[in-house]
């Protein structure tokens, strides 16, 4: 019974070390050599390279050159798709931030929680000659975007101390965000039904942030714009309206039924007030 139950953990390690591995290389973005891969995640060599020659042999990673270097392989992009085929969000989406970009001719985005981060899903990019830098996936630190006000306020005040790691809230000119500043603005946002603000990552752009809520009335992911900074504060009214739109939207379809009368409508969010 005990070796019964040493080789199911083993095995549950080896799994999480092999999703360690590619979720590792998804983030780094260029294929890696195996003794790169086991410094970059802490790992003993030996291990990784044996979950290297399995996983490659399952068409999971693949080689990359003549060096040695491995990446994702062609088998994760199969049950992406099939992923994507059947995942109603995903699909309804992308529509959904086709339709966004037509009419504000901005960058569109769905954003979700990835692990205790904030992580852009689905983009599409507006027809203006400005173009938004944005890497799909990439995790970044959740109070220092719109949409972080709005992916956990369904957290108590101390939930959300516990999921956000603290060196996340220092802001990216090294200033700190006090804590509570945050959980104040997460309650606006609640209430308000959206959050926008001067981007904090850069000093061009502002940001766009509207909840879309699945049956429990939980916050499941956003819609986003982001604007060149006076676009986005001169059209900030037509912008809006088109974001909760479109979030009331998908999150009827996704069975959320909000009772009574809503907190902002899109008129009401427009008006200010």
């Amino acid at each position: 019974m005990t070796d019964a139950v040493d080789t199911v953990n083993r095995r549950a390690r080896g799994l999480d070390r092999a999703f360690e591995i590619l979720d590792f290389l998804r983030l780094q973005r260029q294929p890696l050599r195996p003794n790169e891969i086991a410094q970059g995640i802490g790992a003993p060599r030996s291990s990784v390279y044996e979950l290297v020659n399995l996983l490659i042999r399952q068409g999971v990673i693949e080689y990359r050159g003549d060096d040695g270097r491995v990446f994702l392989g062609r088998k994760l992009y199969f049950l992406g798709a099939a992923y994507a085929e059947q995942f109603d969000l995903m699909r309804e989406c992308e529509h959904l931030l086709t339709r966004i970009a037509e009419e504000t001719r901005e960058t569109a985005q769905m954003c979700q929680v990835e692990g205790n981060k904030y992580a852009v899903v689905l983009m599409t990019e507006g027809s203006r000659p400005f173009r938004i830098s944005t890497n799909i996936g990439e995790p970044v630190a959740i109070p220092w975007t719109a949409s972080g006000r709005l992916l956990v306020d369904h957290m108590s005040d101390e939930q959300i101390l516990d999921f956000i790691p603290a060196e996340d809230f220092v802001l990216p000119t090294g200033k700190r965000l006090d804590p509570p500043d945050f959980i104040r603005q997460v309650r606006e946002a609640k209430k308000d039904g959206y959050f926008t603000f001067n981007s904090i990552v850069d000093s061009f752009t502002h940001c766009f942030a509207v909840p879309v809520y699945d049956a429990e009335g939980i916050c499941i992911a956003t819609l986003c714009l982001v604007a060149p900074k006076e676009d986005g504060l001169r059209n900030r009214d037509a912008y809006l309206r088109v974001l909760i739109d479109a979030a009331a939207e998908l999150s009827e379809k996704l069975g959320y039924r909000q009772e009574g009368p809503p907190v902002r409508t899109a008129a009401r969010a427009a008006t200010g007030y």
